[in-house]
């Protein structure tokens, strides 16, 4: 496994300021995450054959709304290097490490008269498709032994996925992005770990920015960690360790509005330590296999929030492929939000 490169670290950057967490009741159990999915579940909603879940919601009207809200040519990307600077190390994932990036053609090779012709350069890349800023896509997360749409989580198998494969949303994934920099409207650098975004958090900072959530929306919501990460020049426990993020009881905001995506700038997207003790991560059992939702994480923010705060616009054009790998269940992204 590829050794964690530490970051530079800012010099001179006064304090941050942290939003202090409260416990969170640790009431998620059975019976509640048996019932929420009921409630939520979107199966067969496109039909019984669909792997491509909320997407579904957009089309070409959703297309032409999102290339109108391109005023400045403005573009910020939101994906961290894939270098060996990225967010991994010993995690609960354990498998996942920074991308290792391997020269095996150089014009160093060429210089000494190793090629034939003109010369030329080639690279590649090994990195699990997960390990920096991503989409998981439908396939990736089972609950009750079923992924989206009620397929069977046994159709993921050695050779990938049969179902709900990432390479079913390659021309998809664009839309009308809006952004709820939770942080700023808390007016703090960063979530503190384990604080949880509530309904209230999401709908207050929606108001107090001007702008409502509704169907076919991309949500991005930043917390700030990745920020403070950055700032202070080491990851720390960001990636599989404590996290602030969103709540159990978000799901339903999010299913109510008909959002086909909810993105963080953290690592796991919902809050950590969870609101459970019979199960990892229940909100992720919602979000994903039972309402067909593609999350994003490890998204970063930092630029675009500023942007946002500056001139009081947090609705863009989202434009974030996923690379269209046969069977995958996530996959590396460079999403693009255009203002």
């Amino acid at each position: 496994m590829a050794a964690r490169t530490k970051m530079t670290k800012v010099e001179g950057l006064p304090p941050l300021k942290m939003h202090k967490r409260e416990p969170l009741d640790v009431y998620i159990d059975d019976k509640v995450l048996d019932e929420t999915a009921r409630k939520l579940s979107n199966w067969n909603r496109w039909g019984p054959d669909d792997e491509i879940g909320a997407l579904n919601l957009i089309g070409p009207e959703e297309i032409i709304r999102a290339a109108g809200l391109v005023k400045q040519g403005k573009v910020f990307s939101l994906a961290l290097p894939f270098d060996q600077n990225g967010p991994q190390r010993a995690s609960t994932w354990g498998m996942r490490f920074n991308p290792i990036h391997t020269m095996f053609a150089t014009g160093t090779d060429a210089a000494a008269g190793r090629q034939s012709g003109g010369g030329h350069a080639d690279d590649m890349v090994t990195m699990p498709l997960q390990c920096g800023t991503q989409w998981d896509g439908l396939g990736h997360i089972f609950f009750r032994g079923k992924m989206w749409n009620g397929y069977d989580q046994t159709l993921v198998d050695a050779l990938g996925a049969a179902k709900n494969g990432i390479e079913k949303t390659k021309n998809k994934l664009i839309g009308r992005g809006v952004l709820l920099d939770i942080a700023n409207y808390k007016g703090v650098d960063y979530l503190e770990p384990g604080y949880g975004i509530s309904n209230d958090d999401l709908e207050g900072c929606a108001k107090a920015q001007g702008v409502d959530v509704g169907r076919g929306d991309f949500v991005i919501c930043r917390t700030g960690i990745m920020g403070k990460c950055l700032a202070e020049g080491d990851w720390g426990t960001y990636a599989g360790g404590d996290a602030p993020g969103m709540r159990f009881e978000t799901a339903e905001w999010l299913h109510d509005r008909d959002v086909v995506s909810i993105s963080t700038d953290t690592w796991g997207c919902e809050v950590i330590p969870n609101e459970s003790r019979v199960m990892f991560q229940p909100w992720h059992r919602m979000i994903i296999p039972t309402m067909g939702l593609t999350m994003g994480e490890i998204f970063y923010l930092e630029e675009l929030a500023q942007d946002c705060k500056a001139d009081g616009i947090y609705e863009f054009m989202f434009v974030a492929p996923s690379l269209p790998i046969t069977g995958a269940v996530g996959s590396a992204v460079n999403p693009q939000a255009i203002k």
